[in-house]
């Protein structure tokens, strides 16, 4: 069964089929679920989505995107969600420099602040990184993040970058750009990196492959995933899924 790393099925995008298109994915190949949480908001709907649903599992974290509110307290409520029983990351966090705000200063901090949650709580974390190579990786070499363990999410950058988080143990999310005509950067990652280090996601609703390239992404598009890698490594598809769901369980320790 493919094993989905990282989804937002608390996305309003899923409002009007949510429970159809999830009650669909067992009998269409998709075993396991991880709902990837950006805000207190999102969270609290990604707990209720795992209690209803036994294959899905939550991350708990803040999304760079949304830290400008973030203080003590809420940082202190995170670490009590953290002890959830479906709650298998720290996630997504990490840094994103597309736009202006919040503050590079201020996304540094609560970047900081929720590796050592994660550290604390003892729990993988799932790393968005956009437009911050650089100040990412400073940051999670400085604070030893490699004795934490997790994943860097829909990876976009270089190959002599994967290297780095490769070495440090890393697992590296491969999505529907890998499908993408300009995706070349990230087929020369998923050729140079150990398979054993792949894992495969679809970020829905977000960055659908190719040929549904613009409309709403769900898990059931995994299969175009899975053929790209397996077309790459000069494997067959049923092995890229056993692989990648033995690599997922491992990094989020089911």
């Amino acid at each position: 069964m493919i094993f989905e790393t990282h989804a937002h099925y608390d996305d309003e995008a899923f409002d009007t089929d949510r429970d159809s298109l999830l009650s669909s994915m067992q009998s269409n190949g998709i075993g396991t679920i991880v709902n990837a949480t950006a805000s207190k908001y999102t969270i609290e709907k990604s707990v209720e989505l795992s209690k209803k649903y036994p294959f899905i599992y939550t991350t708990i974290g803040v999304h760079p995107n949304d830290c400008d509110e973030m203080d003590e307290a809420e940082l202190n409520w995170l670490e009590q969600m953290c002890s959830y029983e479906k709650a298998v990351a720290v996630g997504e966090i990490g840094l994103d420099y597309h736009y202006d705000e919040p503050s590079v200063d201020l996304q540094k901090k609560w970047f900081e602040a929720q590796i050592e949650l994660a550290r604390k709580v003892k729990l993988p974390m799932i790393i968005h990184s956009r437009d911050a190579a650089k100040d990412t990786l400073d940051i999670m070499k400085r604070l030893k993040a490699e004795e934490i363990g997790g994943d860097i999410h829909c990876y976009s950058y270089s190959r002599e970058v994967a290297r780095e988080y490769l070495n440090m143990g890393f697992f590296i999310g491969v999505g529907g750009v890998i499908t993408f005509k300009n995706g070349r950067k990230l087929r020369e990652v998923v050729e140079y990196a150990p398979i054993e280090q792949l894992v495969i996601e679809t970020d829905s609703p977000y960055l659908s492959p190719e040929p549904f390239r613009g409309k709403r992404n769900s898990s059931l598009n995994l299969p175009y995933i899975v053929q790209k890698i397996a077309e790459i490594k000069g494997i067959s598809a049923e092995q890229v899924i056993e692989i990648t769901e033995n690599n997922a369980k491992r990094l989020y320790r089911l």
